[in-house]
Order: C-alpha cells, then structure tokens, then sequence
C-alpha cells in the first residue's frame, strides 16, 4: 500500500473505533507499521477531522520528522509492541467501557468462555499500571501481551494488535465483548473456568479457525 492509503487506513480505522463506541471522542489510538516505523493518529485532535497529511510518522528509534504532527502520547507502546512482536502491522488502544472496568479490578479474564483464546492464549491478561504516555507502560503492556495478541491495562482500557488494521480493530472489539459477557457472568455469580486442557484444545483448533481452503486456478 502506498503511503497515502496507510495514512488515510489509519484514520478509517480510528473513525470506525469512535463511531462505533469502542472508544469515545479522541480517546484511544491507532497505528499500522511502515517502512522502518509507523505512522500513528496525532494527539488531541479529532478523528474525522483528520487528513492524512495529520497521522505522525515515527521511526523505530523513536526519531519524529520536523514539522509534522505530534503522534499520540502513546507512541511509546505501540512502539515498544512493534519492536517486541514482528508479527504485529496494526496496534489499536481503546478506551471500551466494559474493558475500562475490567482493567480498573486490575485482574486478568480468566477462560470463562472458549473465544478468550481469541487472543491467543488461555486468559487475557492485565499489564500492571503505569502512567499513560510512559515508558514503563509501555513496557508492561509488553510484558502482559506476551504469547497473546490483546491485554487490558490497569485503571485504563485494552491494547489489540494484527496482521492489518481490520484485524486489529476486529480483535479489539472482539475482546470488548468478552469483557462485556464476562462482567454480566460476574453479576449472577462465579462464572465456571474451562480448564487448560480445554483450551489448549481451542487454541489448537484456532490455529486453523476461518480460514477457506485456496481456489485452484
């Protein structure tokens, strides 16, 4: 894709994020990987009064181009998870509300349901608190997103990345859900946890979950 369409991606992404109330007014972020860093929607300005001459480029050394927008003051994160994981070509930070609550318990969700394993593993875990826009956040969203591809984060919201920026937002809302199920679980009582075994066997049946078999020429 060309630089233009990643910038004008980025923007579709977090426009889709706030409509669709994932994350309210400019709460959030989103980023998609380019070249030798990556090109994130700018702080405190509105989503859908972006152009993509607005989203920040920022190189993996954490170096910025003069005179172009300052990135969100989360660069350091999706930095830090881009470095972390090469697998990774979009990160999104929402704000979602039920994932907001859940974070602020600062527990992990626990396999309450089989689609935890979405995320890639057997729970989905909450990185320890640290000051928005730091470097030590960025660091334990690292380390709670390891051998997973989404996590909480205490007293704050929830991080999800991709292959693309569709399954990023895809799987951000995905964890959004789960928050929401979980939580209404936790009003009627102690929801009953599929043991690792169980979800080993899911997280085995993932690895070839939605995908179609290649068309022959």
């Amino acid at each position: 894709m060309s630089d233009n369409a990643l910038r004008q991606g980025v923007i579709d992404a977090a426009c889709a994020m706030q409509e669709s109330g994932l994350s309210p007014q400019r709460s959030g972020n989103v980023s998609v990987r380019s070249g030798d860093g990556f090109l994130i929607t700018p702080t405190g300005m509105a989503y859908d009064a972006l152009a993509p001459a607005d989203v920040a480029y920022v190189a993996m050394d954490g170096s910025q181009p003069a005179g172009q927008r300052r990135p969100s003051s989360e660069w350091h994160m999706h930095q830090a998870i881009y470095a972390a994981r090469p697998e990774a070509e979009a990160v999104v930070h929402a704000h979602s509300p039920f994932a907001v609550a859940l974070a602020c318990l600062r527990e992990d969700m626990p396999p309450f349901h089989y689609m935890i394993a979405v995320a890639g593993g057997r729970d989905i875990r909450c990185a320890d608190y640290a000051t928005f826009g730091t470097e030590d956040l960025a660091h334990n969203a690292v380390t709670a997103i390891e051998g997973r591809k989404a996590c909480l984060l205490a007293n704050h919201g929830q991080l999800a990345f991709g292959d693309s920026l569709t399954s990023a937002l895809e799987l951000a809302h995905e964890v959004e859900d789960l928050c929401a199920q979980y939580w209404r679980a936790r009003q009627i009582g102690d929801p009953v946890l599929l043991d690792d075994a169980e979800m080993d066997r899911v997280i085995a049946k993932f690895a070839g979950y939605g995908q179609q078999p290649e068309e022959e020429a």
